[in-house]
């Protein structure tokens, strides 16, 4: 694919094979060009199907493979936005053993034309340890896929009879005593806790289909509380929002681990809704089980954000402010307890 031209040790010109659309690879109105002008600090020229780099041969060689990979992923027939071009950039960039064409073209599950596949390097690995392990705990800011991703591989799950069903559950910790004096039934009460689950599930499944999987109980969503006192076996269990559990709600959720399922832990410790001075037992599960086997923690971060580009960007400015408070006892930062706490 690549040709020396007049020194090879600054220029390169990489030939694009011609199956290739031109407009594709480099962007409407050449925005992908200047993409990669801007992140390599190389000169970019087009003519035809031959685009010639120009520049320090470290950044030329790393360019030369994000052409490279771009192709690859073209050819997979899958489209290359601004965002695909910044993510493989930013695997480049990391140096990582992975192929960034491998990671973002990785399908774990299909519905109604979308496809739903992990889009950085660290999803990739979150999911490859939920097929790995029994036990995985994904820990991250909002907006990184941690609970979505976990969806998507218990649907699959089901879907090749791996497991007989599904079990959602989060803890309805912001609801606290004043549960008792919302209006409705329990479940009217506790359904605004549990609805960024259902709202993943109407995107992985049929959303006719749901409502008679769950009638059948091959699909639960529930409180944490209602675990209490099971053994679940063949199944796919997911502990969403677990920065709001005790230390006692996470032994009492880990232990009811039954005979060929998985459990995929899911939360965010810098965020907790417990009351003050109460420890979170996503913050202290994995000293407690440090060296335990098939089991496997997993963090994402705010390069892992995949929803509006300026999520990461605020993700990554609260970091860099919490970072500098002074220690404050108890679970963690406090939410906004009036509301219940988003999906991820």
């Amino acid at each position: 694919m690549t040709e020396p031209t007049i020194d090879a040790t600054t220029r390169h010109t990489v030939t694009v094979p011609t199956s290739i659309d031109m407009v594709s690879l480099l962007g409407a109105g050449d925005e992908h060009l200047g993409a990669i002008e801007k992140a390599f600090d190389a000169r970019v020229h087009v003519r035809g199907n031959r685009i010639t780099l120009e520049g320090e041969p470290a950044e030329i060689a790393l360019a030369e493979r994000l052409l490279g990979e771009l192709v690859t992923l073209i050819r997979t027939g899958q489209g290359v936005s601004g965002e695909t071009v910044e993510r493989v950039i930013g695997m480049l960039r990391a140096e990582t053993t992975e192929r960034p064409a491998e990671v973002l073209s990785l399908n774990i599950l299909s519905n109604r034309g979308r496809t739903i596949r992990p889009k950085t390097l660290n999803q990739k690995r979150y999911v490859d340890a939920i097929d790995k392990h029994t036990i995985t705990f994904g820990l991250g800011p909002a907006g990184t896929g941690k609970t979505y991703l976990a969806m998507a591989k218990a649907v699959q799950a089901l879907q090749a009879k791996d497991v007989n069903r599904i079990i959602l559950t989060r803890p309805a910790v912001e609801a606290g005593e004043r549960l008792g004096y919302l209006p409705g039934t329990l479940s009217e009460k506790i359904d605004p806790y549990l609805r960024p689950l259902y709202d993943a599930l109407h995107d992985m499944m049929d959303p006719e289909l749901v409502p008679k999987l769950m009638a059948s109980g091959t699909i639960e969503v529930a409180p944490l509380a209602f675990m209490r006192g099971r053994t679940l076996n063949d199944a796919f269990i997911i502990l969403d929002e677990a920065q709001n559990t005790t230390p006692e709600q996470m032994k009492m959720f880990l232990t009811r681990l039954g005979f060929g399922s998985k459990i995929v832990v899911t939360g965010d410790t810098t965020q907790t809704d417990l009351p003050n001075g109460q420890a979170s037992g996503l913050r202290v599960v994995e000293q407690i089980l440090d060296g335990v086997e098939d089991l496997s923690f997993n963090r994402l971060t705010s390069s892992d954000v995949v929803r509006h580009r300026l999520v990461a960007r605020i993700v990554a400015a609260y970091d860099t402010y919490d970072a500098e408070q002074p220690p404050r006892h108890g679970g963690g930062q406090q939410r906004n307890p009036a509301r219940p706490g988003r999906s991820s």
